[in-house]
């Protein structure tokens, strides 16, 4: 069964072979063309499709939309971008200064009737009818990073961000345009599935402004026969990703939790995320050899983590001490591979290259034959190697100076209600202790997870952060938040968070050794318990159909009925697949927790999948950032 990833590449691939479908042997030669994006095109494809990939499908170049272009005669220009009228204003520019002799135009979200009106008079007006030989709806407007996870926007993602839903001067028509963009992308995400999901989500919030409006794009696409983008015809048949049941759309507020997004993170992918600001699977991390030998900063290097990285993919999940032993593991196993080569050819007395010419018509030779012809796959694993020891080393760096393992088991604790080895006011008037942003953090998940703290305790805390150098223009903005969920009619915030707790293990031994790459002396190895974040327990009971208090009450929204109501039908089989979104940013915890959770679920007989997307996707300084700014406009009210 293909993946969400697998079909948005599907898809690219085809607008890229011209909307023709690929024969099953492909030709030798593609047709060569030039790809024309917009930013956001840039950013669908560059998570999903290398430039070497892009090669193979013949286009040999690709530029911005936006950018000087010379013309090309003679070669099909495909374009990708969004309908919008800079975009189209500027296509329509191409028409009239005759750049290329064939348009492919590609959309990333349906074109309105008027503005494709407006694009033929310019074609008209320019001569260039005949030379437009397709125009296409492409649904394929979201970034998906893996398998099972996307968002909606990279850049320009503030758009669409916790700040933008939640700042108090939003404009009805802002907010209008904010929710229709998110409705566009879902309604893309699931043409792309094939799958006409039912809808969960809870009431008064805007993951129920995104429902209804989702639930009405849905059923007027479902009742309009002719541009009905879910009939299955006959090549598709059982094309959708998910089974013959259909799946759950989960829709939530990132309200219901705040303090996940500031926590401190443990495994591997949320904390490239967190320290080294990991952006579409790609991270930048400065090459610390180099600047010691020559003196010079240089230019930071892009690492790609992908999924062609056998190592990323198995332990992009893994807590940071597995991890690094694994590096270690993978280092020592390629040198085994490279001593074994060496020994080979000294055992067969070539010194040089130039001897191993002579030496092939002897029988011994077949073994180095074998070596030699592994070298490619020796060398890309130790590149791999390379790549992820120094991802490794600069999170590790930072580990130790921001003391991020012990953030992490406190925050747990915090989190599974035990009591913390020293007092928090402690920990937060230690200048050793991390960077004030990060005490800044721990303060707000403390004072989310506590039920009833006297006001006395709080105000030496909030000295203690203001005497470390915090900016407490965030806590304005918890603390109305926190009051407003307190009168919420389901849970109250500090019950929902159970936290796995940790205990530490005795770290492996290679590692604390400085025969090792990564020296990891004064890091605790923390193993964390299994337990499941808020978003987790919810998922959990509307993939169940479990009665609970909280999500019964949820909307239930099917858009295949013609008159739908909004409450759940009384007898429901569970769902196998479901689709949590996140209004306001996602971020890899909570993504995490969910692939460990369904993980769990799977039986031999039953396949569970769960996809979880965000608006945007945040780390913890972003988020603060959010939050600041929030925090911001209550202390000195903007006019509206």
């Amino acid at each position: 069964m293909l993946t969400l990833r697998e079909r948005q590449i599907n898809a690219i691939k085809q607008m890229l072979n011209l909307n023709s479908q690929q024969p099953k042997a492909m030709a030798a030669e593609p047709v060569w063309k030039i790809l024309i994006y917009d930013r956001v095109g840039q950013d669908i494809i560059s998570p999903i499709i290398s430039i070497k990939e892009l090669r193979e499908l013949g286009v040999t170049l690709h530029v911005q939309l936006h950018s000087d272009r010379d013309s090309i005669p003679d070669v099909p220009a495909v374009y990708f971008c969004l309908p919008t009228d800079e975009n189209l204003d500027r296509i329509q520019q191409d028409f009239s200064n005759g750049l290329y002799d064939i348009y492919h135009l590609n959309f990333l979200a349906p074109i309105t009737r008027s503005k494709i009106e407006n694009l033929a008079a310019a074609a008209l007006h320019a001569g260039c009818v005949a030379n437009i030989h397709r125009v296409y709806d492409q649904y394929v407007n979201f970034i998906s990073l893996e398998d099972d996870f996307f968002i909606l926007k990279h850049q320009q993602s503030d758009q669409l961000s916790y700040y933008a839903i939640n700042r108090a001067n939003t404009r009805d028509e802002e907010m209008e345009a904010l929710m229709d963009s998110i409705v566009d992308s879902l309604f893309a995400l699931f043409v792309t599935l094939g799958n006409v999901p039912i809808i969960r989500c809870p009431r008064n919030s805007a993951a129920e402004m995104v429902a209804r409006k989702l639930e009405k794009k849905l059923r007027e696409n479902l009742w309009d026969a002719r541009a009905n983008l879910f009939h299955m015809d006959a090549t598709q048949a059982g094309g959708g990703v998910f089974s013959f049941q259909r799946p759950v759309l989960l829709l939530l507020d990132r309200n219901m939790d705040l303090a996940t997004p500031l926590h401190h993170t443990w495994s591997y992918q949320a904390l490239v995320h967190d320290v080294l600001d990991l952006g579409l699977n790609l991270v930048y991390v400065e090459d610390e050899a180099a600047a010691v030998s020559t003196g010079a900063r240089k230019k930071p290097k892009a690492c790609d983590l992908d999924r062609n990285d056998r190592f990323w993919v198995t332990h992009k999940g893994s807590p940071f001490p597995t991890v690094a032993e694994a590096i270690q593991e993978e280092l020592e196993s390629y040198r085994n591979s490279e001593e074994e080569i060496k020994r080979l050819k000294t055992s067969m007395g070539i010194e040089g290259e130039s001897d191993i010419a002579f030496s092939l018509v002897n029988d011994t030779t077949a073994m180095l034959t074998s070596a030699v012809n592994s070298l490619p796959q020796l060398m890309e694993k130790k590149r791999l190697i390379d790549m992820h020891t120094k991802i490794a080393t600069a999170i590790l760096n930072c580990i130790k100076a921001r003391r991020l393992d012990s953030y992490f088991e406190i925050e747990e604790k915090i989190m599974s209600k035990q009591t913390l080895d020293k007092p928090l006011l402690e920990l937060l008037r230690d200048a050793e202790f991390g960077q004030p942003e990060d005490k800044l953090r721990l303060y707000i998940i403390y004072y989310i997870c506590a039920q009833q703290l006297p006001e006395p305790e709080l105000e030496r805390l909030r000295e203690a952060l203001q005497s470390a150098g915090c900016d407490l223009t965030a806590l304005a903005y918890v603390q109305r938040w926190k009051s407003i969920m307190n009168r919420s009619p389901s849970i109250s915030q500090a019950t929902q968070y159970e936290g796995g707790g940790t205990r530490t293990v005795s770290m492996f031994t290679k590692l604390v050794s400085q025969g090792s790459s990564f020296v990891m002396e004064g890091v605790k190895n923390l193993v964390v318990k299994r337990h499941n974040l808020p978003v987790t327990k919810i998922t959990e009971q509307v993939m169940e159909c479990r009665s609970n208090a909280e999500t019964d009450d949820y909307l239930y929204l099917d858009p295949k009925l013609l008159k739908g109501g909004d409450v759940l039908p009384k007898n429901r089989a569970p769902f196998q697949d479901a689709v949590v979104f996140m209004v306001g940013g996602g971020n890899y915890i909570e993504y995490q927790n969910l692939v460990d959770f369904i993980k769990q679920k799977q039986t031999s007989n039953v396949h569970r999948r769960i996809i979880y997307g965000g608006s945007t996707l945040t780390n913890a300084r972003q988020f603060l950032k959010e939050l600041s700014a929030l925090g911001g406009e209550i202390q000195t009210p903007t006019a509206s």
